[in-house]
């Protein structure tokens, strides 16, 4: 029954989601997504912990791969984020 549950709240967020990602102007999409960086760093810390404690091999397996993906998500949207106001900057 529990998994009942995680389901309907997994496809419950993914047509949130999906629904306010959609309404969004292309115009705010690259700052809402600069701001959205600061919750990946949570994440991070999150996964850290997760790969750093000392729990199952899949969990610390889990938390490294979950760590890499959550970096290179960081990493991506300040680079982006770098570059859109570099296009404000006057040359």
């Amino acid at each position: 029954m529990t998994g009942i549950y995680l389901l309907f709240i997994l496809m419950l967020s993914i047509f949130v989601g999906f629904e306010l990602i959609r309404k969004v102007p292309a115009t705010l999409h690259t700052p809402l997504m600069s701001g959205a960086n600061a919750i990946s760093g949570i994440t991070v810390i999150g996964a850290l912990s997760l790969a750093g404690g000392e729990s199952h091999e899949l969990a610390t397996w889990l938390g490294a791969a979950a760590v890499m993906l959550a970096t290179v998500n960081v990493v991506g949207g300040y680079l982006v984020t770098d570059r859109m106001l570099a296009m404000f900057k006057k040359r």
